[in-house]
């Protein structure tokens, strides 16, 4: 068995219960904040938006992979990608999907279950058009999750279609392409983890008993659970 790293314990504030608001919204933007501002200031906190999206594919068989959080609003939190890819293919199939936003360095995550929906087209545009030019060309280039030869013949496509659509430093410069999109997760449930000491971690969750949005006080009921 190889060498694991040694145990430590988590010294985190856990989360004051009292303080929780009534829905999620301003509890989910707040920690994020908190991990944007550690990461300027301590440099531990890589990357606050990357967040782990598990789906299911057709033969029962889950998958997880990390991306990162480009959309965020009080319809849920949600991604772009190659619709055509390992996970789009999963979503088209079972919208089921789980994610988590991990912080270690504060021990905090977020976890969030429920539900994908297709992000609206001109939802898409924008974000798209916000894209430095490469990666709107690797957008053209990658036909995610399909094997490929070599590295070379990655890096020869990408050059064709930088060729077709150089940089000239207009938003418009690249269509989107057509297999490219992206999801929001339709929220049932959003969890708050906060570790703590001699494993006794606070898990604080945001059950949905009502329709509505994240910001809705009514659509949720906050639960406690065991760690």
């Amino acid at each position: 068995m190889a060498d694991l790293s040694p145990r430590i314990d988590y010294d985190g504030d856990g989360i004051d219960a009292d303080a929780l608001p009534a829905a999620p919204w301003s509890a989910i933007t707040g920690w994020l904040a908190d991990a944007r501002e550690r990461e300027a200031e301590h440099g531990d906190v890589s990357e606050p938006e990357a967040l782990s999206v598990a789906t299911i594919d057709e033969t029962g068989q889950p998958h997880v992979r990390t991306v990162l959080m480009r959309y965020l609003d009080v319809d849920g939190p949600g991604f772009y990608t190659n619709l055509e890819s390992r996970k789009g293919r999963d979503l088209h199939a079972n919208p089921a999907v789980a994610a988590s936003l991990t912080w270690p360095a504060m021990y905090r995550a977020i976890r969030f279950v429920g539900h994908a929906e297709a992000l609206p087209p001109d939802v898409v545009l924008a974000y798209f058009s916000s894209r430095p030019w490469g990666s709107r060309i690797s957008a053209w280039t990658s036909l995610q999750s399909q094997p490929v030869e070599s590295r070379a013949e990655l890096e020869a496509a990408y050059e064709t279609y930088a060729t077709r659509w150089p940089d000239r430093g207009r938003l418009d410069d690249v269509p989107v392409p057509p297999f490219w999109g992206g999801y929001r997760i339709v929220c049932d449930e959003v969890e708050l983890w906060g570790g703590r000491r001699n494993r006794l971690h606070d898990r604080l969750v945001y059950v949905r008993t009502a329709p509505g949005a994240l910001d809705a006080d009514a659509a949720w009921r906050i639960e406690r659970r065991q760690p």
